[in-house]
């Protein structure tokens, strides 16, 4: 049997990863908003276009303030430039860790799943073999390869 992919994370970097999350759980718990799917859509997330639009608009009002409009709020518009900053920098790197996370986890799934058609292969051969207790096994695990009716039957049913 070949495996794609081994575990290469010991138990101490797993403890490590299970308690920097609780950390960051714990310090983001209050200070970060989950929007719900309508304030998603009411709001919506600005488009790369429009982010450059922003950009240009910081980039005058820190080179040329005179040329700023006095019903902005610019300190609010500073912190606000900055929070953006940081959470979309620190969400790409959340989103990377994720995507590798999945990945890693779609290869062991794999794994798992390609082991587990050969064990109950094995199953079907030791029952067909007259071992004890495979009947019973092969009986239970027939319940996850739910047969399709034959082409014949199916046209049969549907005139």
């Amino acid at each position: 049997m070949r495996n794609i992919i081994q575990d290469q994370l010991t138990k101490e970097d797993k403890d490590t990863a299970e308690q920097l999350v609780t950390q960051l759980e714990a310090m983001f718990t209050g200070k970060l908003t989950a929007l719900t799917e309508k304030q998603r859509q009411d709001y919506k997330a600005i488009n790369e276009k429009n982010k450059l639009f922003v950009n240009k608009i910081w980039e005058y009002r820190k080179h040329s303030n005179g040329l700023s409009s006095p019903d902005v709020d610019w300190q609010e518009f500073e912190k606000d430039y900055g929070a953006r900053v940081f959470t979309e920098n620190l969400l790409g790197r959340v989103e990377s860790i994720a995507y590798q996370l999945e990945s890693t986890k779609i290869l062991h799934d794999y794994d798992n799943y390609q082991d587990a058609l050969n064990d109950y292969s094995y199953s079907q051969y030791s029952k067909g073999a007259g071992k004890s207790g495979f009947t019973e096994k092969v009986a239970e695990l027939k319940q996850f390869f739910a047969r399709t009716k034959s082409t014949a039957q199916t046209d049969e049913t549907e005139e």
